[in-house]
């Protein structure tokens, strides 16, 4: 009988890893991983954008790379995640500087230009955070299936960056925590008002960060029931081959 692992904590299933490196319009070299299925080919992508690098976000914050660690081969879907420019991880540093969610543009288009090169399908931007400012801001740009929002605190994209994806048709996700630091669900639904299809989750007993292994199972369990429903609700185990 093949072993059975419990998915919880930290565990890092099987999957085809690759470093990667994206190259920016203006010069710069971003580090990242590529995490693809076990077998077969992904049913679609994830396109993950960190929370802040000044607040100690990176490509490793735990949600990131729990998504990284599990969804291929739970979800047969595909995982790009990468450092923005100027932030550190253990895969390395990216060139260049902070730069206030401006200059990350070139990142993002970067990132998407990477996965038109390599054939990736049906990509999702799913932001954290800052991330979600990234996708908000820079994510109609580009030919995306959706965008999912894990703790927007809508700092930096403005009123009218988020009235524009009114009417698109490309699905919007917000995932609000009850206790979230920055944006509660009151403000978020009158904030996110000019997108009436917009999919507002309340998440009873979240925080910001989505710390604990229920969380983390939460909000992996929402992106899997947009991007590939056939996958969810997500296995508590897996058997290897």
């Amino acid at each position: 009988m093949a072993p059975v692992i419990d998915v919880r904590s930290s565990v890092v299933l099987p999957a085809i890893r690759e470093d990667i490196e994206l190259h920016t319009e203006d010069g710069l070299t971003l580090v990242g991983e590529l995490s693809l299925p076990p077998t077969g080919e992904p049913v679609a992508t994830l396109v993950m954008l960190h929370p802040l690098p000044t607040a100690g976000g990176f490509m490793d914050s735990h949600i990131i790379r729990k998504a990284a660690g599990r969804l291929p081969a739970l979800a047969q879907l595909a995982v790009l995640r990468f450092n923005t420019r100027g932030t550190s991880s253990p895969r390395g540093t990216s060139d260049g500087t902070f730069g206030h969610g401006d200059d990350e543009r070139l990142d993002v288009d970067a990132a998407m230009r990477f996965v038109g090169e390599r054939g990736l399908p049906h990509p999702w931007l799913v932001g954290w955070s800052f991330g979600t400012e990234l996708a908000l801001k820079y994510g109609l740009g580009h030919e995306i299936e959706g965008a999912i929002l894990l703790s927007p605190p809508l700092h930096r994209a403005t009123t009218a960056e988020v009235a524009a994806w009114a009417g698109t048709g490309i699905p919007l996700v917000a995932l609000i925590p009850e206790f979230d630091d920055y944006l509660k669900a009151p403000e978020a639904r009158e904030r996110f008002s000019s997108v009436p299809e917009a999919d507002i989750v309340e998440v009873e007993g979240g925080k910001h960060l989505w710390v604990g292994e229920s969380q983390t199972k939460r909000v992996l369990n929402e992106i899997v029931q947009r991007v590939n429903p056939a996958a969810a609700p997500l296995p508590e185990t897996y058997e290897t081959a």
